[in-house]
């Protein structure tokens, strides 16, 4: 059968990347908001309810003033996945950036993005991190995430020793989680990713924070593991904001991928409360 080859105009992408982060920007998803509402009801130490309040607050707030949730929109990450009976007329990075610069203008959202030797600001936001992906068909899905470097700052690589297996991957969670405190704006979302190389245990463990919080892993084990941890971390009553509480973590999300038989590569991308990611098809 013949291929139905789609043609689409960068411009398209660049509007599309506009409107997500000026959304993404402004507010947390309706998920992660449903989260903090749970988790402030649940809460019995009173200044950590006290906190995850003033976080719904701040959410009121912004909506009234349409200004950004939080002071830092953090830098662009964009996870595009293409269509391979799609042909994009013209240049794909280019028309993202230009989407990000616009966003950030438009948005007045923080421009934190500078060379990292010479400490230069850009002043546009960009480049952003851009992720390409070919996927069957003709559609093209566009995720966003506005990613806050007080949460990026504790997140964590290591190469475990196969031995080390499932009880050496949630040791290391728990003293990254300790080290972390209430450095990355708690309840936060941690997304773990493993096997593959160092590399792609990274992209695994930052991709997992797309998903909603409320969702469950469709494989069973992983499912298992995800509550196996969520329960450890927040058993370690560091709480909301670092203020002791119940509720440090809202949701653990994983994904494996086959490794090589010397290794087992794990990563840990932590994500603010914040949470701030949007996604649609073009």
């Amino acid at each position: 059968m013949e291929k139905k080859i789609r043609f689409v105009d960068a411009n398209l992408i660049e509007q599309a990347v506009k409107k997500l982060f000026l959304k993404a920007g402004k507010s947390p998803t309706k998920d992660m908001l449903d989260a903090l509402k749970k988790a402030e009801n649940d809460e019995t130490q009173q200044t950590a309810k006290k906190v995850i309040s003033q976080l719904l607050e701040n959410k009121t707030v912004s909506d009234k003033l349409d200004m950004p949730y939080c002071q830092d929109t953090g830098m662009a990450v964009v996870f595009i996945d293409i269509g391979d009976n799609v042909i994009i007329s013209g240049d794909i990075d280019e028309a993202i950036n230009l989407g990000v610069k616009n966003a950030y203008d438009q948005g007045f959202f923080r421009k934190s993005v500078l060379d990292p030797l010479l400490r230069i600001n850009t002043n546009d936001n960009t480049p952003a991190v851009i992720h390409k992906n070919i996927i069957p068909g003709d559609k093209i899905k566009i995720s966003v995430m506005a990613k806050g470097f007080g949460s990026e700052n504790m997140s964590r690589l290591k190469m475990l020793k196969p031995s080390d297996g499932v009880d050496g991957i949630k040791k290391f969670v728990k003293k990254s989680v300790l080290k972390a405190g209430g450095c990355p704006c708690p309840p936060v979302i941690l997304g773990i990713g493993i096997g593959g190389t160092m590399e792609k245990a990274a992209m695994m463990a930052k991709k997992q924070l797309l998903r909603p919080v409320n969702d469950k892993n469709s494989d069973i084990r992983l499912a298992k593991m995800e509550q196996d941890i969520l329960n450890m971390v927040n058993s370690l009553g560091i709480g909301a904001m670092g203020f002791k509480g119940d509720t440090y973590c809202l949701g653990v999300k994983i994904e494996t991928f086959p490794t090589h038989l010397a290794g087992l590569p794990v990563a840990i991308n932590v994500n603010c409360h914040a949470s701030r990611h949007e996604s649609m098809e073009v």
